[in-house]
């Protein structure tokens, strides 16, 4: 028997999902973190979705460069917490949500604390490498159903967004190097199946542009820029980035999160068969 009557402002999903699916997401708590390009765009395609309970982890505040491509980046949100700002917008599209904030920034001390309570799935949008690989390592460990992002920073085409597991990505040189470091660092084999799925792209990443403010050199102008953690102001290259490209690392990513919370098809794997092409050699871009 349904527990309650479907919301007409969930009217569109249930047509595809029905009672029952939209029902099972009210019921579902997902956690993303890392809201900035891909994870501010799952994060709303998740309240648009109807899920229930959110929780959004990220110490950082929005800044002006955030506004070619962050949902919550624009005039009068710059200086202010990304997911303090993402919550209030998340309880507009849905005020029967449960949406909690946690300003803080991943790491082997604080995962257990922002892992409870225990989500039905995780979305990793991070872009800090070591915490990347710490909360892709405990999510393997402690068989956390996860959906994580790879590169979607130097990319121009949308079109070449694919989804798979971790072990069996093709061309992003991010995706390349995170299973290298699980394997040393963590000492998880990332040639068999590891249960986490990847959204990543095809596309070769694009060398960025040097621009005429830089004045030989990238000067960080975001707010708590040089934190001691995720430092912008120490970064030796700053990739660019476009509003279409992470929005559909971060919709991709809520496809997968809903459909194993749904328990609908999920992807088919690559053909085995088709040999992965060789990426060359270039910098690794994490999500942005």
């Amino acid at each position: 028997m349904i527990a309650r009557m479907t919301h007409r402002r969930f009217d569109r999903t249930a047509r595809l999902l029905g009672d029952a699916g939209v029902e099972r997401l009210a019921r579902s708590t997902v956690t993303v973190f890392g809201v900035g390009g891909v994870g501010s765009a799952a994060a709303e395609a998740l309240a648009r979705s109807g899920v229930g309970r959110m929780i959004l982890v990220d110490y950082d505040r929005i800044c002006v460069t955030n506004v070619n491509r962050q949902v919550h980046a624009m005039k009068g949100t710059l200086g202010k917490s990304k997911v303090e700002v993402m919550a209030e917008r998340l309880r507009l599209i849905n005020p029967d949500a449960v949406i909690e904030t946690r300003a803080e920034f991943y790491s082997a001390e604080t995962s257990a604390r922002l892992l409870v309570p225990e989500p039905d799935v995780v979305i990793d949008a991070i872009d800090n490498v070591a915490a990347k690989l710490h909360l892709l390592a405990t999510c393997m460990k402690d068989k956390l159903r996860c959906v994580s992002s790879m590169g979607a920073a130097a990319r121009l085409d949308p079109t070449m967004v694919r989804v798979s597991d971790l072990s069996n990505t093709r061309i992003d040189p991010f995706a390349r190097e995170v299973r290298r470091n699980l394997r040393l660092k963590h000492e998880i084999d990332c040639t068999q199946h590891t249960g986490v799925w990847a959204v990543y792209s095809e596309e070769p990443p694009v060398p960025p542009h040097e621009l005429a403010y830089d004045d030989g050199g990238f000067r960080c102008v975001c707010p708590g820029g040089d934190n001691g953690m995720n430092d912008c102001e120490h970064r030796n290259r700053v990739e660019g980035s476009v509003a279409w490209v992470p929005s559909v690392f971060g919709a991709t990513a809520a496809s997968i999160a809903v459909k194993l919370l749904v328990g609908l098809p999920l992807p088919k794997p690559l053909d085995a068969d088709v040999p992965r092409a060789r990426p060359s050699r270039t910098t690794t871009t994490p999500p942005s």
